[in-house]
C-alpha cells in the first residue's frame, strides 16, 4: 500500500491486492482499529489477545446460520443459509453439545497412533516423489509434491481407493471456492453438483467397508461409540467428505507456502537442512509466518467486550458475526517478535493460531504436521541446492491462502 491508501477500506477480502498480500492490511488494521466494524453485524479481529479469547471463549458460538443476526441481503448468503438448512452440519459448525458428542466419537478413530503409523508410508512416497525430479533435475511442487502426498496419506488413512486424484483435487478446489468472501451463486452450483457425484461414492466405499471393516479410520469410525452412542449414516458421510477434502486441501498449501517462505529465506533453509533438531518445530514456524487458513468466525451469546487502539471498550452484541483473523494473530508483534521474520527456532511458535483454538482445533493438525515435516525435511536434505525456476502463482483465494504454482530446480 502507498501512502494514497490512507483513506482505503481498513479490510476489503473483495480487493485482488487485499488478497495477494493480506498481512500488509493486518498490521495497518491492528494499528488503527484492532477491533474493526464492517457494518452493523460484522467485526474483524486482528489481535493475537483477541483472537485467541474469541476462540477459547464458551460465550462464542460457532453454528453462525443458527444464531447470526446479521440480515441475509446477499443472494449468496441466503443460499448458503437454505443449503445448510436442507443438509447436516460438519462438526467444524456446531456447538456443544452437539460438537462435544461427535468430537468425542471421531476422537477415538483420530489418534496420534493412526497418524504415526503412516510416517515411514509417509517417508517412502516423499522418497518415490524426490527420485523422480532429481532425474530430471526439476519439479512442480505442487502438482508433484504437495498435492499427491497430502491425497495419498489421507486416502491411506481412511483406506479409500487412489484412482480418482485428479478428480478429487478438482472437487475440493470447487468446494473450497465456497468458503471464501468472493463466493458467487455459481460457485454454489458447482460445489452442489461436486457433492451430487461425490457423496454416492462416499456411500458406496462405506457400505463395502461396514461389510469388511479393517485397520483404518472409516472402519474405526463405524465402530466408535461412546456411552452407547454412535454416528449415524448422516452423520458418517459429513465426516468423511470433511476428512477427504480437508484432510489434504490445507496441507497442500502449508507445503506448498511453507518451501516458498524456505526459499525466500535461504539462511532459515539451510539451518533446518544442517540441524534435525528442528524437525519438530520449524512447521510450526512456518504455519505462523503464512498458514494455510486465515480467518475463522464465531457469534457471541452473550454482549462481549474489547478495546479499541486507544483503550477504549468496544461492545460486541449477541448474533453479531466476529470474524478473527488467524493470520493476523500470527503476526502480531505483542506475541510474536519481529513477525515478519521467519524464524525456524522461534521459541513460542507453537503458540500460533494456524490451527484455530479451544473446542474447534483442528483434529488433524498432528497429521498436517506430520506430512509437511517429513516433505519438506526429505527434500532440502536430499536435494543439494534448490532455487525457484520462475515466478510462482497463488490461487485467487482469501480463507484458504495457498501456492498453486511452484516451479523449482536443482543443483
Amino acid at each position: 500500500m502507498t501512502s494514497a491508501d490512507t483513506t482505503a477500506p481498513l479490510w476489503n477480502p473483495l480487493d485482488p491486492d487485499f488478497r495477494s498480500d493480506p498481512y500488509r492490511w493486518y498490521e495497518r488494521l491492528r494499528t488503527l482499529d484492532p477491533v474493526h466494524r464492517i457494518d452493523d453485524h460484522h467485526v474483524v479481529l486482528t489481535r493475537y489477545e483477541d483472537v485467541s479469547r474469541t476462540l477459547r471463549g464458551a460465550e462464542f458460538a460457532r453454528d453462525i446460520d443458527a444464531h447470526s443476526k446479521a440480515p441475509l441481503v446477499d443472494p449468496v448468503l441466503r443460499r448458503r443459509r437454505e443449503r445448510q438448512e436442507n443438509r447436516s452440519k460438519s462438526i467444524l459448525n456446531l456447538d456443544p453439545p452437539d460438537h462435544t458428542r461427535l468430537r468425542r466419537l471421531v476422537t477415538q478413530a483420530f489418534t496420534p497412533r493412526a497418524v504415526e503409523s503412516l510416517r515411514i508410508r509417509t517417508e517412502h512416497m516423499v522418497d518415490e516423489v524426490i527420485d523422480r525430479a532429481l532425474e530430471r533435475g526439476s519439479m512442480e511442487v505442487i502438482d508433484e509434491l504437495a498435492f499427491p502426498i497430502p491425497f495419498q496419506v489421507i486416502s491411506a488413512l481412511l483406506d479409500m481407493p487412489t484412482d480418482r486424484a485428479d478428480e478429487l483435487r478438482d472437487w475440493s478446489q470447487l468446494l473450497t471456492a465456497t468458503l471464501e468472501p468472493t463466493t458467487t451463486l455459481e460457485d454454489l452450483d458447482r460445489a452442489d453438483g461436486v457433492m451430487g457425484q461425490l457423496i454416492p461414492y462416499l456411500v458406496d466405499v462405506i457400505e463395502q467397508r461396514r461389510h469388511n471393516l479393517g485397520d483404518d479410520v472409516v472402519s474405526a469410525l463405524l465402530t466408535a461409540e461412546s456411552e452407547g452412542d454412535r454416528l449415524d449414516m448422516t452423520e458418517l458421510i459429513v465426516f468423511v467428505v470433511l476428512l477427504y477434502v480437508a484432510g489434504h486441501e490445507t496441507t497442500v498449501n502449508l507445503i506448498g507456502n511453507g518451501l516458498l517462505a524456505l526459499l525466500r529465506n535461504p539462511d532459515q533453509l539451510e539451518r533446518w537442512r544442517n540441524d534435525a533438531s528442528l524437525d519438530s518445530s520449524a512447521v510450526d514456524e512456518l504455519l505462523r509466518f503464512d498458514g494455510p487458513v486465515q480467518q475463522t468466525v464465531r457469534v457471541p451469546m452473550e454482549p462481549v467486550t474489547y478495546t479499541d487502539s486507544e483503550g477504549a471498550p468496544v461492545v460486541v452484541e449477541p448474533g453479531q458475526v466476529v470474524i478473527t483473523c488467524l493470520g493476523a494473530a500470527n503476526h502480531d508483534p505483542s506475541m510474536f517478535a519481529n513477525p515478519g521474520r521467519l524464524q525456524l527456532d522461534r521459541p513460542n511458535a507453537q503458540r500460533h493460531m494456524a490451527f484455530a483454538s479451544g473446542i474447534h482445533y483442528c483434529l488433524g493438525a498432528s497429521l498436517a504436521r506430520m506430512e509437511a515435516s517429513v516433505a519438506l525435511s526429505r527434500l532440502i536434505r536430499r536435494v543439494g541446492h534448490i532455487e525457484l525456476a520462475g515466478e510462482p502463482t497463488w490461487r485467487d483465494r482469501y480463507t484458504i491462502r495457498g501456492v498453486d504454482h511452484l516451479p523449482v530446480e536443482f543443483h
